[in-house]
């Protein structure tokens, strides 16, 4: 770890492997296989805290991460190492539980659990741990050795404690300020969500008469609605091919391929999410296509079946293995309109049901799931009637989102940069104990 000023007097760095055991060994001896024990899947580690779930023993001791209360678990792959997904194990059934194969297990033994805790939340050792990452695309992982080697700030245990307590004070205010912000665009993205649900199903008139649907996601649609298995609307699905990309940007006639995190919640983000490909992949890829939509076939549960609205042509760049492009008939579907359907909270849960895996934290869309499900389809004229009055209502949403995000982004930036000064020895001792 390099840092860009000089540690305060007193104060060294030492080797994490020095001060905590990495992923240590845990036995389970007295536990039945019917016994329930805590069990973390990825999506449940999130900043500084977690959400615990059950399950049986006998379901979890051969293929998860195992750890006791006191320790530090912390996500190891790319996003969730980035988004600081770490917590400290507390309260666990049974004192131990289980935990995604993509968590570290870090238990102090030289350090104070807070400060180390906090450390990992940090700049320094965030970007330590990026640089250090390998693996393709959105699959990279942070290395144990590197993990291991990495040189702790390292003052003596009264000022580590000192600093552990000034942040849960200072953590804590800013935390609840996000909170706050949090549940506000909760609340207007449950609104926007549930507009978008009536139109895509009921239509514009709230009076119109109704059918069952038949489908298990939606219960009712308008008469003169048909309702259709997608692959009757789809005129082709594309994939791409498995690739080794870095995370630079593409530059002048360069090619690039899509990270999965490309398509989120209906909208389509291909110029945040561009990693360089080598171009001897040009020939067996699948280029980027206006009137298209892009959906993840292979993700975390919760991401899995992720969609969004191509609205122009990117000639130089591609699929990776990971996405689907569907080619709508556009006789039929507006795809706008249908889009806005593929992205609504409900068609959601139900593409996501479809998905499988071995992995509670990656799961597979198969194309045969995905082309079956059933969906309401009213005509052009009405499809795109629906667009435009969807389009017209968030235009008073977006702005409140847009501006809400903005802050909370201060604000997290903010959280980070206080606990890097705090941790790195940058804030005076006297501001600490005021």
């Amino acid at each position: 770890m390099s840092t860009a000023h000089a540690l305060p007097q007193g104060w060294t760095t030492i080797p994490l492997r020095y001060v905590c055991k990495l992923n240590p060994s845990i036995a389970f001896d007295g536990f039945d296989q019917d016994d329930d024990l805590t069990f973390l899947p990825m999506d449940r580690v999130k900043s500084g805290y977690f959400i615990p779930n059950t399950d049986k023993f006998s379901k979890l001791a051969s293929s998860y991460t195992a750890f006791e209360d006191g320790d530090i678990v912390l996500a190891k792959v790319t996003p969730c190492f980035e988004n600081g997904n770490i917590a400290i194990a507390e309260d666990l059934v049974g004192g131990k539980g289980f935990g995604s194969s993509e968590l570290f297990v870090v238990r102090p033994d030289g350090a104070e659990r807070k400060f180390l805790f906090y450390y990992c939340q940090s700049s320094s050792f965030k970007q330590d741990g990026e640089a250090s990452m390998t693996g393709a695309g959105g699959l990279k992982r942070v290395s144990p050795d590197v993990l291991r080697e990495h040189r702790l700030p390292f003052p003596s245990l009264d000022i580590q404690r000192l600093i552990a307590n000034y942040l849960d004070r200072e953590t804590a205010r800013i935390d609840a300020l996000i909170d706050e912000k949090e549940r506000m665009l909760t609340l207007l993205e449950e609104q926007r969500a549930a507009l978008i649900s009536r139109f895509v199903t009921r239509g514009l008139d709230p009076n119109v008469p109704l059918k069952p649907s038949n489908a298990r996601w939606f219960d009712k649609t308008p008469m003169a609605w048909s309702v259709e298995r997608l692959k009757w609307i789809i005129q082709s699905v594309s994939s791409g091919v498995s690739v080794n990309a870095s995370d630079q940007s593409v530059e002048g006639d360069g090619f690039g391929v899509l990270k999965t995190s490309a398509v989120a919640g209906g909208a389509f983000l291909p110029r945040e999410n561009k990693s360089v490909w080598d171009t001897e992949y040009e020939r067996l890829a699948c280029p980027v296509t206006r009137n298209t939509i892009i959906m993840s076939r292979m993700n975390t549960p919760n991401l899995v079946g992720e969609s969004g609205y191509v609205a122009e042509d990117y000639p130089n760049l591609y699929l990776p293995d990971r996405l689907w492009q569907i080619n709508f008939d556009v006789g039929r579907v507006f795809v706008p309109f249908m889009s806005l359907l593929l992205a609504s909270k409900e068609a959601r849960h139900a593409l996501s049901a479809m998905a499988t895996g071995t992995s509670p934290s990656m799961k597979n869309l198969a194309i045969e799931e995905m082309v079956s499900l059933l969906v309401p389809v009213p005509s052009l004229e009405e499809q795109k009637s629906i667009y435009e009055e969807v389009a017209r209502r968030e235009a008073t949403i977006v702005p409140l989102k847009d501006e809400l995000a903005k802050s909370l982004l201060l604000l997290k930036e903010r959280r980070v940069a206080l606990i890097t000064a705090a941790v790195t020895g940058q804030l005076p001792l006297e501001e600490m104990t005021q």
